[in-house]
C-alpha cells in the first residue's frame, strides 16, 4: 500500500463520522465567504498572485458552464433511396447529431450584446474629467486615487457599503435616484416606475458596472403596475427604457419604453 494513506485506510476499515457529510458541506459554503475576506485583506504582490488565480478559475467555471449549456440532440432526416427498400429498412432514418442551443439562452445572449432599437442610437461622449472628480486623501492629501461621481447613480436596495478608507468611487447619496419617469410609446402616458437596475451605459462598461445613468442609458425598470402580460398570458414584471434626458440637470430621471 502506497505511504500517506492512513485516513481512506481507516475509512475503510471503521467508516466515517454519523455527521462526516454535513460537516464537509458546511467547509464548501464557507469557503466562498473565507475567499471573500482573503481578497479585501491581501496586499502587495500575494493579492496580484491570488487575483491571478481567481481569474484563472473563473474562466475555467465560464467554459464549464458554456459546455453545459450546449447539448447534444439527434435530428432525424429522411433520406430518399432509390429503387426498392425492403420492408425491415421503411422505418429508418438517418440520424445528424448536432447541438442546438435553447431559445433562453440565445435570448439572454442577445440581451448582453445590447441590440436593442433605441430613440436615441447614438450619444455625445463624456470625458472621465467630467465624469469624475478627484478625491485627494491621507495624511497630507497626497493620495489622488478616490474619484467623486458628478453624474445620477442607481445603488440597489442590498447594496452595502465599503470602509470609506478603501472606497474608491463615491456615490453621493443627493445623486442617487430609485425611480424613473418612463413614458409609454404607444399607451402615450407617463408612470413614475422603480429602477431594478443598469442594464447599459454607452459610455462605458464601468459605468453600468457603477450603476451610473447619463443620456442614452438602458435601464430595467419595474412595469408591474402597468399590468402588462405577454402572448402566453404571464404577466410581464421588467422591460427596459432609455433615458432621454440628462438627469444631474433636471433633477430627474425621463426615459421612452422599449417595446
Amino acid at each position: 500500500m502506497p505511504q500517506n494513506d492512513y485516513m481512506e485506510l481507516r475509512k475503510r476499515r471503521f467508516g466515517e463520522r454519523m455527521d462526516a457529510q454535513e460537516k464537509r458541506r458546511k467547509k464548501e459554503a464557507r469557503e466562498g465567504h473565507e475567499q471573500s475576506a482573503k481578497a479585501q485583506n491581501l496586499r502587495g504582490i500575494k493579492a496580484k498572485l491570488f487575483n491571478k488565480q481567481r481569474f484563472k478559475e473563473k474562466i475555467q467555471m465560464q467554459r464549464t458552464l458554456k459546455a453545459h449549456e450546449e447539448k447534444n440532440v439527434e435530428v432525424a432526416q429522411p433520406e430518399v433511396k432509390e429503387g426498392a427498400v425492403p420492408a425491415y429498412l421503411l422505418d429508418r432514418e438517418e440520424v445528424n447529431r448536432t447541438k442546438v442551443l435553447s431559445n433562453m439562452i440565445k435570448q439572454k445572449r442577445k440581451e448582453k450584446a445590447g441590440r436593442w432599437q433605441v430613440p436615441i442610437a447614438k450619444v455625445k461622449a463624456m470625458s472621465e474629467a467630467e465624469m469624475f472628480q478627484v478625491v485627494r486623501s491621507g495624511k497630507r492629501r497626497k493620495k489622488a486615487w478616490k474619484r467623486m461621481i458628478n453624474k445620477v447613480s442607481f445603488v440597489g436596495e442590498d447594496f452595502t457599503r465599503k470602509p470609506p478608507k478603501f472606497e474608491r468611487f463615491i456615490r453621493p447619496m443627493g445623486l442617487r435616484f430609485k425611480k424613473a419617469n418612463v413614458t409609454h410609446p404607444e399607451l402615450k402616458a407617463t408612470f413614475m416606475l422603480d429602477i431594478i437596475g443598469v442594464k447599459k451605459n454607452p459610455q462605458s462598461q464601468l459605468y453600468t458596472g457603477l450603476g451610473i445613468i447619463t443620456k442614452g442609458t438602458v435601464l430595467e425598470v419595474n412595469v408591474s403596475e402597468l399590468g402588462l402580460v405577454t402572448q402566453t398570458g404571464k404577466v410581464v414584471w421588467s422591460k427596459y427604457a432609455q433615458v432621454t434626458n440628462v438627469p444631474e440637470n433636471d433633477g430627474c430621471i425621463n426615459a421612452v419604453l422599449l417595446v
